[in-house]
């Protein structure tokens, strides 16, 4: 392979279930094996990889049927249970022919609910890939409940490849990329580069889900607008092609959609914060004045001064949402009194802040259009 470029130092590839698995549920070992190739290639090269991989519960599902007292939370879990073994049991077998330890890394959102269970997350994957072990990360479906589950596994890639500071991060489904309409269909072109938030791309994007994924392409759009805001170039590509992620690394002319990153750097703080939002302990009203400083060129911290309500209540150092006066949010971060103070001392003049500006991010979309008027 010719010299790599940078950003292709560190990648994070996320594997769908539908590219995986074969109609029955049961794993295309195949599919799986020309992906490992793909992986090995970059290895050798010294490109650092992180692997998140679906297809647990599809793979479990596929073994056995519940009893008809089990409800399909239950049975999801027992599906994930059987079905990880499998996954995890069929990529080290396959790595193995390439001599390269590939170790599991199983999260829930709760992983990321703290700055302290975040950075032991990162901690152990960062060691992992000093010591030569491939991650291979999965969501734990066999603990994860409803309302405490990623919205799948492009989320999960998302939170990964930000976490981990990736250069790239590709995610392989079972079509090309984003098309201008329906793939396959007379007039629908592919959609090979977006550049920034500007572009409304979401109008072209179909919700529909299939197979046995439980997202689709608005949401592997949307978490690749995020991801590219914070400096990480993003592709969606078919993970049915064979070579496709060594073609995307070599720049070959093959289709994907491309999602450009972004030229500004977040912090570490500010990245696990971007994720933080189904986190928020509360919330704050701010005033326009408020809202017009934080939304502003230059960076502000938001000050007692500024708010106007609180809602619900939160802890020092909680994770609190950030609304303006018609109940938009605007933002979210690291408070630094709890509720009640909040509460006692509305509308004043404090020593600190309320959220200091490093502990601060803002809706990137509301940022954008107020700085284009």
């Amino acid at each position: 392979m010719k010299s790599i470029k940078p950003k292709f130092n560190r990648v994070a590839i996320k594997v769908g279930s539908n590219v995986i698995t074969q109609a029955d549920g049961s794993l295309n070992s195949r599919r799986m094996l020309r992906i490992v190739e793909d992986v090995a290639i970059l290895y050798k090269q010294g490109i650092e990889v992180i692997l998140i991989s679906s297809g647990a519960v599809a793979a479990g599902r596929s073994e056995m049927t519940p009893s008809k007292k089990t409800n399909i939370i239950e049975a999801k879990q027992i599906w994930a249970a059987i079905g990880q073994v499998k996954l995890m049991s069929n990529y080290q077998f396959l790595f193995g022919k390439y001599n390269i330890a590939a170790g599991q890394v199983l999260a829930s959102k709760e992983s990321f609910r703290d700055r302290r269970h975040y950075l032991n997350m990162k901690n152990c994957i960062a060691a992992m890939l000093e010591n030569k072990v491939l991650p291979i990360v999965n969501e734990n479906d066999t603990v994860s409940v409803n309302e405490l589950m990623f919205t799948d596994n492009d989320e999960l890639s998302g939170m990964i490849s930000s976490m981990m500071d990736c250069n790239s991060l590709i995610i392989l489904s079972n079509v090309d990329g984003i098309y201008t309409g329906i793939p396959g269909v007379e007039g629908s072109e592919l959609i090979r580069e977006v550049k920034d938030d500007k572009e409304d791309i979401d109008q072209f994007i179909s919700d529909v889900r299939s197979g046995f994924g439980r997202g689709g392409m608005l949401t592997k759009s949307s978490i690749a607008r995020k991801i590219a805001a914070q400096g990480i170039d993003v592709y969606i590509a078919n993970g049915m092609r064979d070579a496709v992620i060594t073609d995307i690394v070599r720049d070959k002319d093959i289709p994907y959609t491309h999602f450009i990153a972004s030229h500004k750097k977040e912090s570490g703080v500010k990245k696990w914060l971007a994720h933080s939002g189904t986190f928020a302990r509360g919330a704050v009203t701010v005033n326009e004045g408020a809202k017009d400083a934080l939304l502003g060129e230059k960076a502000s911290s938001l000050l007692m001064v500024g708010i106007t309500k609180v809602h619900g209540s939160f802890k020092k150092g909680d994770i609190v949402s950030i609304l303006d006066e018609d109940n938009n949010r605007i933002g979210l971060g690291k408070s630094q009194y709890d509720s009640k103070k909040t509460e006692q001392h509305l509308g004043e003049k404090m020593k600190k802040p309320f959220i200091h500006y490093h502990f601060l991010v803002l809706d990137e979309k509301l940022k954008s259009a107020i700085s284009a008027l």
